[in-house]
C-alpha cells in the first residue's frame, strides 16, 4: 500500500508540476487546494518523501544545468508545492490539536474538565490556538457526543469560548489607547498609575470580566470577587480566561516590537507578564476560598503557570533582576506571595528555577535573606538538573550578594569564585561579568571587616569591578551595569574616595532607571546622599537621601533606613526650618520623580523613622 501511495504522490507533484509549466495555476491557493484533496489523512509523511526526492531530482538538473529551458521553472513549482504543503501540514496538525483537545476534555472527570481546557488553550504549546482556531473549538465541542449531561457541559464550555471571543474583539482596537490617551508609560498594580483597567471595564458587557477590571482599576480586592464564586460560573470563568490571554499576549506582543524603546520595550512586556500572572495567582487565592471553587482555583493557578512559563523563555527575561517595575510596597510583598504559591504547586515547572530567581532578588531587596536564600537554593537545583547554565550561574551570583548583605563575605566570595569559573567554562558573559562584580564587591567588604589596609588587596578587588563594568558596557545589561557601577562607587566610599565615588554612582542611578529597578535606583540614591554628606554638600544630600528614603520604603527594602538616619542627622545639624527650605529647592526634580502625593509623604516618613529612634 505504501508502495501505492508514493506512485500516487508522484503522480500528483508531477501533475501540479505541468499544469503550472503551462499556465494553468490561476494561484498559490489552487495549488494548497489540490494538496489538500489528493493527500490522506496520516500519510503527509510520506507525501514528504516523495516530494523531497523530486526536489533533489530537479535540483541537480539546475545545479549542473542540465534541461536549462525548464529545470528552473520546474524548481519553482516544486517550490510552491512545498511551501503550500508546509501550510496544509501546520494546518492538519492544529486539526488533530484540536480533535486530540475535544477528546481530552471529553474524557476527564467532570471536576478537571476547566483544567484540561486549560492546558489545551496553553499559549506555550508548538501551534498555540488562534482566535480562529478556538472558535474552531467552541464549534467542535457540543459536537463530540456523549450523554445528555457531558453534551450540557460541553456547550457551557463553547459558550464561554464564544463570549470570551466577542468581548476580545470589542476590546482589541482599544488595547494600548490607554496609554497614549492618558500620557502613561508603565503597566501593572502601583497606587499611583490608573491604568487600563476602567476603560476596558466600560466596554465589556459581561459581569466578572467587568467586576475584576473595576476592582483593578479602584484597587479593590479581587480575592472578594473570586470568593464569590459558584458552581455554575464556568461561561464566565472560560470567558475571562479567552479575555485576559488576548489581552497579555497583544500587549507583549506590542511592546516586544519596541524592545529598544525606553518606555514600550522590554521593561513594559516584563511588566506585562508579571501583572497578569498576579491577577491570576490572586484570583486563585480567591476561589480557594468559595465552597464551590476548586475546579476554578486549579485552573487558575495553571494559568498563572502558563504565564511563567511563557515569560521565563524570552531573551530579556531579567536572569538577574527583580519585579520592582510591576510592583511596589505592599502590592510587591503581595506579589511575591502570590507567584511563589503557583510554583510550590507545580513540580517541574519549565523555567521555574528562572522565576524562582526573581523572587529571591525581590526578597532579598526586602531584607527577608533566609527566604531569598532557600528561593535561589532551589533555582540553583533546577537549574543543574535541567541543565540550564545561565541561570545555574546567575543562582551563584544571587546567593553572593545575599550573603554579601548577610555580612557573611567568605561565603559570598565562594559563591562568586564559582561563578565566575563556571561562566568562563560555557562562555556566559553576562554571568561572568556579574560575577567579577560580585567578587570585587565582596573583596573590598570582607577587606574592611577585617581592616586589613594593604592597598593591593583593594586594587585587585577594584580591577573585578572595572572589568565587569567593562564587560557588561560592551553586553548593553543596564540592570547588571546599574549593580556593578553602584559596587564600585560603594566601594569607593568604603576608601573614603567621596568625589571619586559620585561619577559611578550617578551613572549606576541612570542605568537603574533605564531598566526600572526601583531597588538599585534607592540603593544608588543612598549612597550619592553619603557621598555627598562627607563632601559637606548638604543640599545634594538631602535631596538624593529623601529620593533614597522614598523609593526603597515604597518596595519594602530594610535599606530605606540608611539614608532616613543620615536625613534626620542633617535635619538636626542644620534646623528644621533650613532643611525645610533646602527641601522645597529639590521639590519640582522630586515631584518628577516620585509624584505629588510621594513628595508630600516624605516628612511623614522622616517621623516614622524618627520615632522608631
Amino acid at each position: 500500500m505504501a508502495e501505492s501511495l508514493a506512485d500516487r504522490y508522484f503522480s500528483l507533484i508531477d501533475e501540479i508540476v505541468k499544469i503550472t509549466l503551462k499556465g494553468q495555476i490561476r494561484s498559490q491557493e489552487q495549488v494548497y487546494q489540490m494538496l489538500t484533496q489528493g493527500i490522506d489523512s496520516g500519510m503527509g509523511e510520506i507525501f514528504e518523501r516523495c516530494l523531497s526526492s523530486r526536489l533533489s531530482e530537479v535540483q541537480y538538473l539546475v545545479d549542473n544545468n542540465l534541461e536549462p529551458t525548464t529545470a528552473t521553472r520546474r524548481l519553482r513549482a516544486i517550490k510552491t508545492i512545498e511551501k503550500q504543503w508546509e501550510r496544509a501540514a501546520k494546518e492538519n496538525r492544529i486539526s488533530s490539536a484540536i480533535a486530540a483537545g475535544v477528546e481530552e476534555i471529553t474524557k476527564a472527570a467532570p471536576d478537571r474538565r476547566l483544567l484540561t481546557l486549560t492546558r489545551v488553550i496553553d499559549p506555550n504549546r508548538q501551534d498555540p490556538l488562534t482566535l480562529d482556531q478556538l472558535q474552531q473549538l467552541a464549534q467542535a465541542l457540543p459536537q463530540s457526543g456523549g450523554d445528555r449531561d457531558l453534551q450540557a457541559e460541553l456547550q457551557l464550555l463553547a459558550n464561554g469560548l464564544d463570549r470570551g471571543i466577542q468581548s476580545w474583539r470589542r476590546l482589541q482596537d482599544h488595547l494600548v489607547s490607554w496609554m497614549y490617551d492618558r500620557g502613561q508609560g508603565s503597566l501593572g498594580f502601583d497606587r499611583t498609575q490608573s491604568g487600563p483597567w476602567a476603560l476596558w471595564a466600560r466596554l465589556v458587557e459581561s459581569p466578572l470580566p467587568q467586576q475584576l477590571f473595576q476592582s483593578l482599576a479602584l484597587n479593590q480586592s479581587i480575592e472578594e470577587l473570586a470568593a464569590q464564586a459558584t458552581s455554575d460560573m464556568s461561561v464566565s470563568w472560560i470567558e475571562l480566561a479567552v479575555i485576559l490571554q488576548c489581552l497579555q499576549r497583544g500587549l507583549v506582543q506590542f511592546f516586544d516590537q519596541r524592545v529598544y524603546d525606553a518606555k514600550l520595550g522590554a521593561q513594559l512586556s516584563i511588566s506585562t507578564f508579571l501583572t497578569f500572572a498576579v491577577i491570576w495567582s490572586r484570583l486563585a487565592n480567591g476561589f480557594n476560598q468559595a465552597s464551590m471553587g476548586r475546579p476554578y482555583a486549579d485552573s487558575s493557578f495553571a494559568i498563572a503557570l502558563q504565564i511563567l512559563r511563557s515569560f521565563s523563555g524570552r531573551e530579556y527575561f531579567p536572569l538577574y533582576g527583580g519585579i520592582f517595575a510591576s510592583f511596589t510596597g505592599e502590592i510587591l510583598k503581595d506579589a511575591i506571595e502570590y507567584l511563589d504559591q503557583p510554583l510550590r504547586r507545580v513540580e517541574g515547572t519549565d523555567g521555574k528555577a528562572r522565576i524562582m530567581n526573581l523572587l529571591g532578588y525581590s526578597l532579598r531587596a526586602q531584607g527577608q535573606y533566609d527566604r531569598a536564600i532557600s528561593f535561589h537554593g532551589q533555582a540553583l537545583t533546577i537549574a543543574q538538573t535541567e541543565g540550564d547554565r545561565p541561570c545555574e550561574i546567575a543562582s551563584y551570583n544571587h546567593l553572593s550578594r545575599i550573603y554579601v548583605a548577610q555580612k557573611n563575605y567568605a561565603e559570598a566570595i565562594n559563591y562568586s569564585q564559582r561563578a565566575l569559573i563556571f561562566s568562563r567554562q560555557t562562555g556566559d558573559r553576562l554571568g561572568e561579568a556579574n560575577a567579577l562584580s560580585n567578587l570585587g564587591y565582596s573583596q573590598v567588604l570582607q577587606g574592611q571587616q577585617l581592616e586589613r589596609i594593604e592597598p593591593e588587596i583593594y586594587q585587585t578587588a577594584i580591577a573585578y569591578l572595572e572589568q565587569g563594568l567593562e564587560l557588561l558596557k560592551q553586553l548593553q545589561d543596564r540592570q547588571s551595569q546599574s549593580l556593578c557601577l553602584s559596587s564600585l562607587g560603594i566601594a569607593k566610599i568604603i576608601l573614603a574616595e567621596f568625589a571619586a565615588a559620585i561619577p559611578y554612582l550617578e551613572a549606576s542611578l541612570k542605568a537603574a532607571q533605564f531598566s526600572g529597578d526601583l531597588y538599585l535606583q534607592g540603593l544608588s540614591l543612598a549612597y550619592l546622599a553619603e557621598a555627598y554628606y562627607n563632601l559637606k554638600d548638604e543640599s545634594q544630600a538631602i535631596y538624593a537621601g529623601c529620593l533614597a528614603m522614598y523609593l526603597l520604603e515604597q518596595i519594602g527594602a530594610t535599606e530605606w533606613r540608611q539614608p532616613a538616619g543620615l536625613v534626620t542627622i542633617l535635619q538636626g545639624k542644620i534646623g528644621v526650618e533650613a532643611f525645610q527650605i533646602q527641601l522645597s529647592q529639590h521639590r519640582r526634580k522630586m515631584i518628577a520623580v516620585i509624584g505629588v502625593d510621594g513628595y508630600d509623604y516624605l516628612p511623614e516618613l522622616l517621623g516614622y523613622y524618627q520615632s522608631d529612634l
